[in-house]
Order: structure tokens, then C-alpha cells, then sequence
């Protein structure tokens, strides 16, 4: 009966210890899956937030290059006017993805100031010549900002 009963014991014992080993692996397998998916998340996010500010500092690089060149060539102040209007305005939609960018991936911050930088020095160009060496550098320093964010992820 004692021989009985040890084999029994030894049956329950040994089903709680599979079943706590199951429940075990199950839980660090769930884990690892909810930390991927954050990983692939985060990932996203930063691709996102890299995309919309090269594509911000674009459109302001676009932008600043139009209105110097107004500038530059003397037009109508009314133009002139409206050119600096939306100047204003793409240069503000910079804020929103450089902050993003600057909390999601602290690492590519001074790239992604470098070419905000590079962008607001199409301002106040002295002439043509330097206006477009000024849109050259800023996309250049764009380009840069991509591809440090490519190694980044990589």
C-alpha cells in the first residue's frame, strides 16, 4: 500500500511540476511576443515621425526657396507677402515631428536639428547663388537625417 501510494504521490507531483512548467514557458513566450510587438511599434512610430519631418522640412525647403527668390528678385509686395504667410506656416509644421522625433529616437536629434537648421538658413540668402548652395546643403543634411535613422533601425 506504502508503494502505492509513493507512486501515486509521484504521478501528482510530477503532473503539478508539467503543468507549472507549461504555464512557465507559456507566460515568457507571451511576454516575448507583447515585447515584439512594442518593438515593431516603436519602430513604426519613428519611421513615421522621420518621414513626416523630412517631408516637413521639404515643403519648407520648397517654400523659403520661393519666397527668397521673390525676395531676391524684388516682387510685388503683396506676393511677397502671401510667400512669407506660408513660409510661416510650413515652418511650424516642422515642430510637431521634431519633438517626436527627438523623444522617440533621442540618438537622431542633432541630425534631425542639423537639418532644420540647414532648412531656416535659406533665410536672408545674399543672392542667388547662395540661396541655392543654402537648399543644396539643407536637403543634404535631409538626406543625412534618412539615413541615420535607416542605421538606427538597422
Amino acid at each position: 500500500m506504502a508503494a502505492e501510494l509513493a507512486i501515486a504521490l509521484v504521478g501528482v507531483v510530477g503532473t503539478l511540476a508539467g503543468t507549472l512548467t507549461v504555464t512557465a514557458l507559456q507566460h515568457r513566450a507571451a511576454r516575448a511576443a507583447r515585447a515584439e510587438r512594442t518593438e515593431q511599434e516603436r519602430r513604426r512610430e519613428l519611421v513615421q515621425a522621420v518621414t513626416a519631418l523630412v517631408a516637413a522640412l521639404a515643403a519648407h525647403r520648397r517654400t523659403m526657396w520661393a519666397r527668397e527668390r521673390l525676395r531676391l528678385t524684388g516682387a510685388d509686395d503683396a506676393v511677397y507677402a502671401e510667400a512669407r504667410s506660408e513660409s510661416h506656416r510650413t515652418r511650424s509644421d516642422i515642430t510637431a515631428p521634431l519633438v517626436t522625433l527627438a523623444i522617440l529616437a533621442p540618438a537622431l536629434a542633432p541630425a534631425a536639428q542639423n537639418a532644420a537648421r540647414a532648412t531656416y538658413a535659406l533665410r536672408g540668402a545674399t543672392d542667388h547663388t547662395a540661396l541655392d548652395r543654402a537648399r543644396t546643403q539643407a536637403a543634404h543634411a535631409g538626406e543625412r537625417l534618412v539615413a541615420g535613422a535607416a542605421e538606427h533601425l538597422a
